[in-house]
C-alpha cells in the first residue's frame, strides 16, 4: 500500500514507536483521510518532529471511561489507535499548521515510551490488523445495497443531501470508512467502528447505529431501514 510518497507493503514498513495524538471523538481509518488544525505548542512541536523523521504520528482516544471534565494532561488512552501519514503540510502564518492525515493502518498500544518531549509517544504493534495494508478486504462480503438504503433513509429523515455521482462511484471500502469517519456519533460509537472486526462488520456497525438514532427519534415506529 502507499501512502503520499511511502510505500507500506508488510508490517515490517510500520514503525515501532509513534508520537501520539490523542483526540476524543476522532476517527481515522486506512486508506481515508482526516484534516487537522494544529495550534497547541505540544502538537506543534509533535508535527516538527514526525516531519524530521517518517512523517507519522497515531491516532488514538483518551480511555472511553474518562470523564470529559478531567483535567488530567496524560489522561489513560484506548487500547487501538489508527496510524497515519502526513500527506499535506501548511504553515497559516499565525502560528498553526494545516495538517492532513492519511491512514495507514490500525494498531494495538503496547505502551508509553518515557521521554522528555512535550508530547505522548507510544510503543505500538499493528500486526494484528496486517490486512489493513492491503485495499479493498472484504469488499465482498459487504451488502452495499442495505448500507446505501440506510444512508438514504438518514438523509431523508434528517433534511440532508449527498454528492450521489461520488457515493455511486466509490469503492465500498471508501464508502464504508468514509461514512464511518463522517458519522455524527460519539466517542464510543467511533471506537467500536475503529475497531471492527472486518469491514462488513464496520457496514453493520454502521446499519445498526442508524437504525438506533431513527428509532429514538421516532419511538414506537421500530427499524425503519431494510
Amino acid at each position: 500500500m502507499t501512502v503520499g510518497n511511502a510505500t507500506y507493503a508488510s508490517i515490517e514498513d510500520v514503525p515501532k514507536v509513534v508520537p501520539l495524538f490523542p483526540l476524543q471523538g476522532a476517527l481515522l481509518l486506512p486508506r481515508s483521510h482526516i484534516p487537522l488544525n494544529i495550534f497547541e505548542p505540544r502538537y506543534i512541536a509533535m508535527i516538527d518532529a514526525a516531519m524530521r523523521t517518517d512523517r507519522v504520528i497515531g491516532m488514538i482516544q483518551p480511555d472511553l471511561g474518562i470523564d470529559e471534565e478531567d483535567p488530567n494532561p496524560r489522561p489513560p488512552l484506548c487500547s487501538v489507535g489508527c496510524l497515519g501519514r502526513i500527506t499535506s503540510f501548511q504553515e497559516s502564518g499565525d502560528g498553526r499548521y494545516l495538517v492532513t492525515l492519511s491512514g495507514v493502518t490500525r494498531f494495538d498500544l503496547l505502551g508509553e515510551v518515557e521521554d522528555r518531549a512535550p508530547f505522548r509517544r507510544g510503543a505500538i504493534d499493528a500486526t494484528r490488523f496486517l490486512e489493513d495494508l492491503t485495499p479493498g478486504v472484504g469488499e465482498e462480503d459487504v451488502d452495499r445495497e442495505s448500507v446505501l438504503s440506510a444512508l438514504q433513509t438518514y438523509l431523508d429523515a434528517n433534511e440532508l443531501e449527498a454528492d450521489w455521482e461520488s457515493v455511486n462511484t466509490a469503492s465500498t471500502e471508501v464508502l464504508i470508512n468514509a461514512l464511518s469517519m463522517m458519522s455524527p456519533y460519539g466517542p464510543k460509537e467511533k471506537q467500536a467502528l475503529l475497531e471492527a472486526d472486518s469491514l462488513k462488520v464496520r457496514a453493520d456497525t454502521l446499519i445498526a447505529l442508524a437504525e438506533m438514532e431513527l428509532a429514538r427519534d421516532n419511538p414506537g415506529q421500530g427499524p425503519s431501514i431494510q
